[in-house]
C-alpha cells in the first residue's frame, strides 16, 4: 500500500507509476497492476493499492455495518509519502499521565493505522520530526538536499530577491486618538473606531492582522517587472490566507495589464482548498501551459511535483521550519524542457530572517483538544501529587491561552464561581498545595463547563490600512540571517544518539504486536 495524506498526492503517485518504465519498456503500472484511490478493495491481480491516511481510518476504524475492514495480513509493505505529516497528530504520554490517562486518548488515528497492519512500513519525507522518528524509528537512510544538487539530481536556488517597501520596513501605526477601520468577520461589515492606544504592526503582522492592500500591490507591481506571465516557467506565490490569495490574485493581474497591455485571465489563478475543483486546478497547473502563477496557502506547499516552477514568492510568514523547508522544496525539480539551472526567491516578508533554528520545544499541553471539563475531573479524581501537579499546569497553560477570547458572558460567569478574574485565579492555583487544588475543583466542577463554551469567543481585530506604501529597496541575500542549513543535516546533528534519548512512545506503551520492524527513509 502506498499511503498518502491528501487526493492530490495519490493521483501524482499513480500517474509516477504509469510513466515509470520497467523491463521490456513496460511501466510499473503495466508490469504489477495497481488499485488506485477511488478503488478501495483490492485483489489478487494487482500488486499496489493507493490509498489516503483518510480513507484507511474510516474503513479500519468506522467500517460500515456488514463491511469487514482489512485484515492485518492485507499488506506485506506500506509505504508511507510526506510522513511527517503524522507528527501533528500523534501525542506524547508522559509515564505520569500513564497512570491516569489511556492509551486511546493520546495515540492519533494515524497511529493506529500503521500500528494495526502487520507489514514493513516505510516512510519517506524530506523533513522528518521528532514524533516520525518516534513512530518509524531511526531514519535508515539519509540523502541530503545539499548532496542531491551537488550530485545534480536537484537545482540550488539563487540567493533570496529582499523586496522591502516602505511599510514592511518601517510597520504601520496608527497613533492615540486616530480613527481605525475593523473589518467585522461576523457582521461582514466594516466598522470605525477611534484607537485608546498607540497600535504598531509589522510585517509578521500584514495580512494577519491588518489588511494592507497597498503593501500587496507595491510587491506584485515588482513582480511583474520580474516575472512574464507568458513565460514556460512558472511561479508558486504562498499567501497568508484565502482572502489574501484573492487580494494578490486581483493585484497581480491588474500590475500585469500595467506592464504588458493585458494577460491571460487563466495566466494567474489562485489553487487553494476554497477554490472550484482545487484537484482540477493542480492538474492545469501541472500539465498545461496556463496557468503559469498559482497562488496558494497551504495547498501547495507539500509533496506537490511541478517541474517548471522557477520561482517562488513568499507574501506570509511561517513558524515551521518544516513548512519552510516543503514550500522551498516545491522548485528544486530538475527540468530539462527549460534547461533549468536554478530557481529564484522573493522574500518579501524576510521570511529568511524569521525562520530562526531548529527548535526542540515542547508544549505544556501536548493534546490541545483535550478539555476544561476532563481536567477538572482529572483534578478532582486522581490521588497521586505527581499527576495533580501535571494537570494543574496543563489546566494553568490551557487557561492562559483561553483568557485572551473570553466573551463577556463567560468572563462573568468565571468571575462569579471563581470569585476571582483568570489572572487572579492562576495566580491562585500556583500557590495553592495540591490537596487543596483538588479540594476546590470537587466543590467547583463547573468551572470546566463555562471554560469549554464554544461560539462566544471574540475575534481578535482585523485592522484595514489605509497608509500609502511605495518601494524602499530591493536586495540579494538573507538579509541579516545566514543561508539556512540542509534540513536534514541540520536534523541528524539535532537528534541526539540512540542512547543518549528518552524513551518514546513503544517504550512506554505496549502496542499491537509487530513481526517487521517500521523504518523511516
Amino acid at each position: 500500500m502506498f499511503l498518502v495524506d491528501r487526493s492530490a498526492l495519490g493521483e501524482q503517485a499513480a500517474n509516477a507509476f504509469k510513466d515509470t518504465r520497467m523491463e521490456n519498456l513496460q511501466t510499473f503500472a503495466d508490469t504489477f497492476g495497481i488499485k488506485e484511490l477511488e478503488e478501495q478493495t483490492p485483489d489478487t491481480d494487482t500488486a499496489v493499492q493507493i490509498a489516503t491516511i483518510q480513507g484507511m481510518v474510516q474503513r479500519l476504524l468506522y467500517s460500515a455495518e456488514n463491511t469487514a475492514p482489512p485484515t492485518i495480513d492485507q499488506y506485506d509493505c506500506i509505504i508511507v509519502d510526506e510522513c511527517h505529516r503524522g507528527y501533528l497528530l500523534d501525542r506524547e504520554l508522559s509515564d505520569t499521565e500513564m497512570t491516569f490517562r489511556g492509551y486511546e486518548d493520546y495515540i492519533s488515528k494515524y497511529r493506529r493505522v500503521l500500528d494495526y497492519f502487520d507489514a514493513y512500513k516505510i516512510g519517506l519525507t524530506a523533513t522528518p520530526a521528532l514524533h516520525t522518528s518516534q513512530i518509524f524509528g531511526i531514519p535508515i537512510y539519509t540523502y541530503s538536499y545539499r548532496e542531491a544538487v551537488i550530485d545534480g539530481y536537484l537545482v540550488d536556488y539563487e540567493p533570496p530577491i529582499q523586496i522591502h517597501t516602505e511599510l514592511s520596513t518601517n510597520g504601520i501605526a496608527w497613533k492615540v486618538g486616530e480613527e481605525v477601520k475593523v473589518y467585522d468577520a461576523r457582521n461582514n461589515q466594516i466598522d470605525l473606531f477611534t484607537t485608546p492606544d498607540e497600535i504598531n504592526l509589522n510585517i509578521e503582522d500584514f495580512n494577519r492582522k491588518v489588511i494592507t492592500e497597498s503593501f500587496n500591490r507595491v510587491v506584485c507591481e515588482y513582480l511583474a517587472q520580474e516575472l512574464d506571465p507568458a513565460s514556460r516557467q512558472k511561479t508558486l506565490i504562498f499567501c497568508v490566507n484565502d482572502a489574501h490569495a484573492d487580494l494578490v490574485v486581483d493585484l497581480l493581474k491588474k500590475a500585469f495589464v500595467a506592464s504588458y497591455g493585458s494577460v491571460d485571465d487563466d495566466a494567474v489563478i489562485k489553487i487553494t482548498g476554497a477554490a472550484d475543483k482545487p484537484l482540477q486546478q493542480i492538474r492545469r497547473y501541472k500539465n498545461e501551459r496556463q496557468p503559469n502563477i498559482a497562488v496558494t496557502v497551504d495547498l501547495l506547499t507539500t509533496g506537490i511535483d511541478v517541474p517548471e516552477i522557477c520561482n517562488l514568492v513568499f507574501l506570509r510568514r511561517v513558524n515551521s521550519r518544516i513548512l519552510f523547508d516543503q514550500m522551498m522544496g516545491r522548485a528544486t525539480r530538475l527540468c530539462e524542457a527549460l534547461k533549468k539551472e536554478a530557481f529564484r526567491v522573493f522574500d518579501a516578508v524576510q521570511i529568511f530572517e524569521a525562520i530562526g533554528e531548529i527548535t526542540a520545544m515542547q508544549p505544556v499541553v501536548v493534546d490541545p483538544k483535550i478539555s476544561f471539563s476532563q481536567l477538572t475531573q482529572e483534578l478532582s479524581n486522581v490521588t497521586d501529587d505527581e499527576a495533580r501537579s501535571v494537570v494543574r499546569d496543563q489546566f494553568i497553560a490551557k487557561l492562559q491561552r483561553k483568557k485572551r477570547h473570553l466573551s463577556e458572558q463567560t468572563s462573568q460567569d468565571f468571575e462569579t464561581l471563581a470569585g476571582m478574574p483568570p489572572d487572579a485565579f492562576i495566580q491562585k492555583l500556583r500557590a495553592m498545595p495540591l490537596t487543596e487544588v483538588a479540594d476546590w475543583f470537587t466543590q467547583n466542577p463547573d468551572l470546566g463547563e463555562i471554560l469549554d463554551r464554544k461560539g462566544q469567543s471574540i475575534a481578535p481585530p482585523l485592522f484595514i490600512s489605509d497608509h500609502e506604501d511605495k518601494l524602499h529597496s530591493i536586495a540579494r541575500g538573507y538579509g541579516n540571517a545566514q543561508k539556512p542549513e540542509d534540513y536534514l543535516n541540520g536534523f541528524t546533528a539535532f537528534y541526539p544518539p540512540p542512547q543518549q534519548r528518552h524513551s518514546c512512545l513503544d517504550d512506554r506503551i505496549d502496542p499491537p504486536t509487530r513481526t517487521h520492524p517500521q523504518t523511516t527513509a
